[in-house]
Protein backbone atom coordinates (compact mmCIF):
# COMPACT_ATOMS: atom_id res chain seq x y z
CA UNK A 1 0.00 0.00 0.00
CA UNK A 2 3.16 2.67 0.18
CA UNK A 3 2.89 2.91 -3.61
CA UNK A 4 -0.69 3.87 -3.74
CA UNK A 5 -0.16 6.35 -0.42
CA UNK A 6 2.21 7.68 -2.85
CA UNK A 7 0.10 8.58 -5.74
CA UNK A 8 -2.68 9.70 -3.98
CA UNK A 9 0.14 12.61 -2.66
CA UNK A 10 0.75 13.18 -5.99
CA UNK A 11 -2.28 14.65 -6.48
CA UNK A 12 -2.13 17.32 -3.79
CA UNK A 13 0.95 18.80 -6.16
CA UNK A 14 -0.28 18.54 -9.66
CA UNK A 15 0.69 21.49 -11.77
CA UNK A 16 0.62 20.30 -15.29
CA UNK A 17 -2.69 20.36 -16.77
CA UNK A 18 -3.76 17.98 -19.74
CA UNK A 19 -6.84 19.03 -21.56
CA UNK A 20 -9.46 16.18 -22.98
CA UNK A 21 -12.47 17.38 -25.54
CA UNK A 22 -14.48 14.28 -24.25
CA UNK A 23 -14.70 11.37 -21.91
CA UNK A 24 -11.93 9.40 -21.95
CA UNK A 25 -9.90 6.48 -19.99
CA UNK A 26 -9.05 9.26 -17.04
CA UNK A 27 -8.13 6.92 -15.15
CA UNK A 28 -4.43 7.12 -17.41
CA UNK A 29 -4.21 10.85 -16.81
CA UNK A 30 -4.54 10.99 -13.29
CA UNK A 31 -1.98 7.75 -13.16
CA UNK A 32 0.38 10.07 -15.04
CA UNK A 33 0.68 12.37 -12.35
CA UNK A 34 -1.63 15.22 -14.65
CA UNK A 35 -4.20 16.88 -13.92
CA UNK A 36 -6.95 16.39 -16.62
CA UNK A 37 -9.29 19.74 -17.55
CA UNK A 38 -12.30 18.58 -19.49
CA UNK A 39 -12.53 21.96 -21.93
CA UNK A 40 -15.98 21.69 -22.67
CA UNK A 41 -16.88 22.05 -18.99
CA UNK A 42 -14.27 24.85 -18.66
CA UNK A 43 -16.15 26.36 -22.16
CA UNK A 44 -19.61 26.11 -20.79
CA UNK A 45 -18.53 27.48 -17.50
CA UNK A 46 -16.84 30.47 -18.40
CA UNK A 47 -17.72 34.22 -18.29
CA UNK A 48 -18.36 34.71 -21.70
CA UNK A 49 -18.81 31.45 -23.67
CA UNK A 50 -20.49 33.07 -26.38
CA UNK A 51 -17.75 35.61 -26.88
CA UNK A 52 -15.47 32.21 -27.16
CA UNK A 53 -17.33 31.19 -30.09
CA UNK A 54 -17.36 34.29 -31.61
CA UNK A 55 -13.52 34.62 -31.58
CA UNK A 56 -13.47 31.16 -33.25
CA UNK A 57 -15.47 32.34 -36.02
CA UNK A 58 -13.38 36.03 -36.33
CA UNK A 59 -10.25 33.42 -36.24
CA UNK A 60 -11.60 31.61 -39.27
CA UNK A 61 -13.89 28.71 -38.11
CA UNK A 62 -17.20 28.75 -40.15
CA UNK A 63 -20.49 29.73 -38.92
CA UNK A 64 -22.02 26.34 -39.93
CA UNK A 65 -19.66 24.38 -37.71
CA UNK A 66 -20.87 23.12 -33.76
CA UNK A 67 -20.59 26.15 -31.21
CA UNK A 68 -19.27 23.15 -28.94
CA UNK A 69 -16.07 23.23 -31.40
CA UNK A 70 -15.78 26.84 -31.79
CA UNK A 71 -15.67 27.31 -28.01
CA UNK A 72 -13.39 24.38 -27.54
CA UNK A 73 -10.88 26.17 -29.72
CA UNK A 74 -10.76 29.61 -28.31
CA UNK A 75 -11.14 28.20 -24.53
CA UNK A 76 -7.67 26.45 -24.96
CA UNK A 77 -5.46 28.78 -26.87
CA UNK A 78 -6.90 31.60 -24.21
CA UNK A 79 -5.69 29.00 -21.28
CA UNK A 80 -2.71 30.40 -19.77
CA UNK A 81 -1.81 26.70 -17.89
CA UNK A 82 -3.09 23.86 -20.63
CA UNK A 83 -0.16 23.36 -23.53
CA UNK A 84 -1.06 19.41 -24.18
CA UNK A 85 -4.53 18.10 -25.11
CA UNK A 86 -5.78 14.42 -25.20
CA UNK A 87 -8.45 14.15 -28.29
CA UNK A 88 -10.69 11.77 -29.08
CA UNK A 89 -10.13 10.76 -33.14
CA UNK A 90 -13.06 8.43 -33.31
CA UNK A 91 -16.01 8.14 -31.04
CA UNK A 92 -17.12 11.75 -30.86
CA UNK A 93 -17.26 14.69 -32.80
CA UNK A 94 -16.65 14.23 -36.22
CA UNK A 95 -14.82 17.77 -36.57
CA UNK A 96 -12.18 16.91 -33.82
CA UNK A 97 -9.86 16.56 -36.79
CA UNK A 98 -9.67 19.49 -37.91
CA UNK A 99 -10.37 21.03 -34.55
CA UNK A 100 -6.69 19.30 -33.73
CA UNK A 101 -4.99 20.66 -37.03
CA UNK A 102 -5.79 24.59 -35.82
CA UNK A 103 -4.43 23.51 -32.26
CA UNK A 104 -1.53 22.13 -33.61
CA UNK A 105 -0.97 25.09 -36.00
CA UNK A 106 -1.14 27.09 -32.88
CA UNK A 107 1.76 24.63 -30.97
CA UNK A 108 -0.54 23.09 -28.82
CA UNK A 109 1.02 19.77 -28.77
CA UNK A 110 -2.07 16.83 -29.47
CA UNK A 111 -2.27 13.30 -28.33
CA UNK A 112 -4.78 11.79 -30.58
CA UNK A 113 -6.75 8.81 -28.92
CA UNK A 114 -9.85 6.58 -30.45
CA UNK A 115 -12.80 4.61 -29.42
CA UNK A 116 -12.81 2.04 -32.15
CA UNK A 117 -16.50 2.13 -33.82
CA UNK A 118 -17.82 -1.73 -32.59
CA UNK A 119 -16.49 -1.59 -29.69
CA UNK A 120 -13.55 -4.34 -30.00
CA UNK A 121 -12.00 -5.07 -26.42
CA UNK A 122 -8.23 -5.76 -28.33
CA UNK A 123 -8.46 -2.09 -30.27
CA UNK A 124 -9.78 -0.57 -27.38
CA UNK A 125 -7.02 -1.85 -25.19
CA UNK A 126 -4.60 -1.01 -27.92
CA UNK A 127 -5.41 2.69 -27.70
CA UNK A 128 -5.32 2.86 -23.54
CA UNK A 129 -1.88 0.91 -24.16
CA UNK A 130 -0.46 3.96 -26.49
CA UNK A 131 -2.22 6.23 -23.92
CA UNK A 132 -0.53 4.75 -21.09
CA UNK A 133 2.61 5.48 -23.00
CA UNK A 134 2.50 8.61 -24.41
CA UNK A 135 1.85 9.79 -20.37
CA UNK A 136 4.87 7.95 -19.38
CA UNK A 137 2.74 5.71 -16.77
CA UNK A 138 1.85 1.91 -16.52
CA UNK A 139 -1.03 -0.57 -15.94
CA UNK A 140 -0.39 -0.69 -11.84
CA UNK A 141 -0.89 3.09 -11.52
CA UNK A 142 -3.86 2.95 -13.68
CA UNK A 143 -5.89 0.12 -11.40
CA UNK A 144 -4.71 1.92 -8.51
CA UNK A 145 -6.26 5.39 -9.55
CA UNK A 146 -9.38 3.17 -10.78
CA UNK A 147 -10.70 2.22 -7.43
CA UNK A 148 -10.48 5.67 -6.17
CA UNK A 149 -11.86 7.15 -9.16
CA UNK A 150 -15.13 3.78 -8.94
CA UNK A 151 -15.51 4.83 -5.34
CA UNK A 152 -16.17 8.59 -6.51
CA UNK A 153 -18.28 7.00 -9.02
CA UNK A 154 -20.57 5.49 -6.12
CA UNK A 155 -21.81 8.34 -4.90
CA UNK A 156 -22.58 9.56 -7.94
CA UNK A 157 -24.69 6.60 -9.37
CA UNK A 158 -26.52 7.27 -5.67
CA UNK A 159 -27.07 10.70 -6.83
CA UNK A 160 -28.70 9.46 -10.15
CA UNK A 161 -30.69 6.40 -8.44
CA UNK A 162 -32.25 9.20 -5.77
CA UNK A 163 -33.23 11.72 -9.16
CA UNK A 164 -35.37 9.15 -10.22
CA UNK A 165 -36.28 6.81 -7.44
CA UNK A 166 -37.25 9.54 -4.93
CA UNK A 167 -37.37 12.91 -6.38
CA UNK A 168 -34.80 14.29 -4.30
CA UNK A 169 -32.46 15.79 -6.34
CA UNK A 170 -33.93 17.25 -9.89
CA UNK A 171 -32.79 16.67 -13.21
CA UNK A 172 -30.20 19.97 -13.12
CA UNK A 173 -28.28 18.53 -10.13
CA UNK A 174 -28.34 15.12 -11.74
CA UNK A 175 -26.65 16.59 -14.88
CA UNK A 176 -24.18 18.81 -13.27
CA UNK A 177 -23.03 15.25 -10.54
CA UNK A 178 -22.66 13.17 -13.70
CA UNK A 179 -20.94 15.69 -15.95
CA UNK A 180 -18.25 16.09 -13.60
CA UNK A 181 -17.31 12.54 -13.83
CA UNK A 182 -15.19 13.44 -17.29
CA UNK A 183 -12.61 15.09 -15.28
CA UNK A 184 -13.69 14.68 -11.47
CA UNK A 185 -12.92 18.72 -12.03
CA UNK A 186 -9.10 18.29 -12.02
CA UNK A 187 -9.28 17.49 -8.41
CA UNK A 188 -11.46 13.53 -7.42
CA UNK A 189 -11.26 14.63 -3.57
CA UNK A 190 -12.75 17.90 -3.77
CA UNK A 191 -15.24 16.28 -6.48
CA UNK A 192 -16.41 13.53 -3.57
CA UNK A 193 -17.23 16.09 -1.36
CA UNK A 194 -19.27 18.28 -3.80
CA UNK A 195 -21.23 14.69 -4.42
CA UNK A 196 -21.31 13.85 -0.21
CA UNK A 197 -22.62 17.86 -0.11
CA UNK A 198 -25.38 17.33 -3.05
CA UNK A 199 -26.39 13.85 -1.05
CA UNK A 200 -26.44 15.16 2.40
CA UNK A 201 -28.61 18.06 1.10
CA UNK A 202 -31.35 15.73 -0.84
CA UNK A 203 -31.57 13.86 2.45
CA UNK A 204 -35.36 14.00 3.59
CA UNK A 205 -36.28 16.21 0.20
CA UNK A 206 -38.72 14.19 -2.18
CA UNK A 207 -40.95 15.24 -5.11
CA UNK A 208 -43.17 12.52 -6.86
CA UNK A 209 -46.08 13.80 -9.17
CA UNK A 210 -44.31 15.69 -12.24
CA UNK A 211 -44.22 14.28 -15.55
CA UNK A 212 -40.85 12.01 -15.59
CA UNK A 213 -38.78 13.04 -18.53
CA UNK A 214 -35.67 11.63 -19.99
CA UNK A 215 -32.87 13.28 -21.86
CA UNK A 216 -30.75 11.89 -24.43
CA UNK A 217 -28.00 13.56 -26.45
CA UNK A 218 -24.97 15.66 -25.35
CA UNK A 219 -25.16 17.71 -22.77
CA UNK A 220 -26.94 21.40 -23.10
CA UNK A 221 -25.47 24.49 -24.82
CA UNK A 222 -28.08 26.75 -23.43
CA UNK A 223 -27.81 27.05 -19.78
CA UNK A 224 -31.23 27.39 -18.66
CA UNK A 225 -33.13 24.37 -20.30
CA UNK A 226 -33.07 22.40 -17.03
CA UNK A 227 -34.62 25.24 -15.26
CA UNK A 228 -37.28 25.92 -17.45
CA UNK A 229 -38.46 22.14 -18.22
CA UNK A 230 -39.05 21.96 -14.90
CA UNK A 231 -40.23 24.70 -13.75
CA UNK A 232 -43.20 24.23 -16.70
CA UNK A 233 -44.25 20.94 -14.22
CA UNK A 234 -41.78 17.72 -15.59
CA UNK A 235 -39.36 16.19 -13.71
CA UNK A 236 -35.96 15.27 -15.51
CA UNK A 237 -35.21 11.92 -13.82
CA UNK A 238 -32.63 10.40 -16.89
CA UNK A 239 -29.94 12.42 -18.34
CA UNK A 240 -28.35 9.63 -20.92
CA UNK A 241 -24.81 10.86 -21.54
CA UNK A 242 -24.18 12.13 -18.56
CA UNK A 243 -25.03 9.41 -17.03
CA UNK A 244 -22.55 7.27 -19.06
CA UNK A 245 -19.51 9.72 -18.11
CA UNK A 246 -19.75 8.36 -14.59
CA UNK A 247 -19.64 4.37 -16.08
CA UNK A 248 -22.65 3.27 -14.37
CA UNK A 249 -21.87 -0.31 -14.08
CA UNK A 250 -19.52 -2.32 -12.11
CA UNK A 251 -16.77 -4.07 -13.49
CA UNK A 252 -12.79 -4.78 -12.99
CA UNK A 253 -11.32 -4.72 -16.11
CA UNK A 254 -10.83 -0.89 -16.99
CA UNK A 255 -11.19 -1.86 -20.86
CA UNK A 256 -14.48 -3.62 -20.55
CA UNK A 257 -15.45 -0.78 -18.80
CA UNK A 258 -14.65 1.99 -21.43
CA UNK A 259 -16.27 -1.20 -23.78
CA UNK A 260 -19.32 -0.64 -22.12
CA UNK A 261 -19.11 3.01 -21.74
CA UNK A 262 -21.94 3.86 -24.83
CA UNK A 263 -21.65 7.51 -25.93
CA UNK A 264 -18.58 6.38 -27.96
CA UNK A 265 -19.74 3.82 -30.42
CA UNK A 266 -23.30 3.77 -32.86
CA UNK A 267 -26.54 4.54 -31.98
CA UNK A 268 -27.51 0.69 -31.63
CA UNK A 269 -24.94 0.69 -28.26
CA UNK A 270 -26.80 3.73 -27.00
CA UNK A 271 -30.05 2.65 -27.52
CA UNK A 272 -29.72 -0.86 -25.77
CA UNK A 273 -29.67 1.66 -23.06
CA UNK A 274 -32.11 4.47 -23.47
CA UNK A 275 -34.70 1.56 -23.88
CA UNK A 276 -33.65 -0.10 -20.56
CA UNK A 277 -33.78 3.15 -18.72
CA UNK A 278 -37.19 3.90 -20.23
CA UNK A 279 -38.96 0.96 -18.45
CA UNK A 280 -37.36 1.25 -15.46
CA UNK A 281 -37.57 4.60 -14.72
CA UNK A 282 -41.40 4.83 -15.83
CA UNK A 283 -40.45 8.11 -18.15
CA UNK A 284 -43.08 9.29 -19.97
CA UNK A 285 -41.09 10.65 -22.88
CA UNK A 286 -37.86 11.74 -24.32
CA UNK A 287 -36.54 15.02 -25.08
CA UNK A 288 -33.59 15.07 -27.57
CA UNK A 289 -31.11 17.70 -27.67
CA UNK A 290 -29.22 17.84 -30.53
CA UNK A 291 -26.69 20.54 -31.32
CA UNK A 292 -26.69 22.65 -34.47
CA UNK A 293 -24.79 21.33 -37.63
CA UNK A 294 -23.82 18.04 -35.31
CA UNK A 295 -23.88 14.38 -37.35
CA UNK A 296 -25.55 13.31 -34.07
CA UNK A 297 -28.81 15.04 -36.00
CA UNK A 298 -29.15 12.50 -38.12
CA UNK A 299 -29.34 9.72 -35.51
CA UNK A 300 -32.57 11.53 -34.38
CA UNK A 301 -34.69 9.39 -37.31
CA UNK A 302 -33.31 6.02 -35.70
CA UNK A 303 -34.24 7.10 -31.80
CA UNK A 304 -37.77 8.08 -33.28
CA UNK A 305 -37.73 4.30 -35.14
CA UNK A 306 -36.82 2.38 -32.16
CA UNK A 307 -38.27 4.42 -28.76
CA UNK A 308 -41.90 3.69 -27.81
CA UNK A 309 -42.43 6.87 -26.07
CA UNK A 310 -43.20 10.37 -27.27
CA UNK A 311 -39.43 12.36 -28.28
CA UNK A 312 -39.11 15.88 -28.63
CA UNK A 313 -36.24 17.25 -30.51
CA UNK A 314 -34.99 20.21 -29.36
CA UNK A 315 -31.85 22.28 -31.11
CA UNK A 316 -29.18 24.50 -29.90
CA UNK A 317 -26.71 26.85 -31.52
CA UNK A 318 -24.96 29.11 -29.37
CA UNK A 319 -24.77 29.56 -25.26
CA UNK A 320 -27.54 31.16 -24.13
CA UNK A 321 -31.35 31.00 -23.21
CA UNK A 322 -33.35 28.64 -24.72
CA UNK A 323 -35.37 30.45 -27.91
CA UNK A 324 -38.77 31.31 -27.37
CA UNK A 325 -39.94 28.31 -29.95
CA UNK A 326 -38.18 26.19 -28.01
CA UNK A 327 -39.99 27.56 -24.82
CA UNK A 328 -43.61 26.88 -26.59
CA UNK A 329 -42.46 23.57 -27.58
CA UNK A 330 -42.00 22.07 -24.30
CA UNK A 331 -44.90 23.71 -23.16
CA UNK A 332 -47.05 22.01 -25.51
CA UNK A 333 -44.93 18.54 -25.17
CA UNK A 334 -45.46 18.57 -21.41
CA UNK A 335 -49.21 19.42 -21.77
CA UNK A 336 -49.77 16.20 -23.98
CA UNK A 337 -47.72 14.17 -21.56
CA UNK A 338 -49.57 15.24 -18.62
CA UNK A 339 -53.39 14.90 -20.13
Amino acid sequence: MEFESVIWAVQDDMSKKVGITTTIPIEVVYAAGLRPVDLNNLFIAGEKPNEAVEKAEQAGYPRNICGWIKGLYTTLLESKEIEQVIAVTQGDCSNTHALMETWQAAGIEVIPFAFPYDGDYDLLKLQIEKLIKALHTDWDSVYLWKQKLDRIRQKAHQIDTWTWQKGSIDGKNNHQALVGCSDFDGNPDQYEAFLEHMLQAAIGQEQKGAVRLGYVGVPPISYDLYDYIENQGAQIVFNEVQRQFSMPFEVSDLVKQYQQYTYPYSIFHRLRDIEQEIERRNIAGIIHYTQSFCFRQIEDIILRQRLNVPILTLEGDRPGPIDARSRMRIDAFIDMLAY
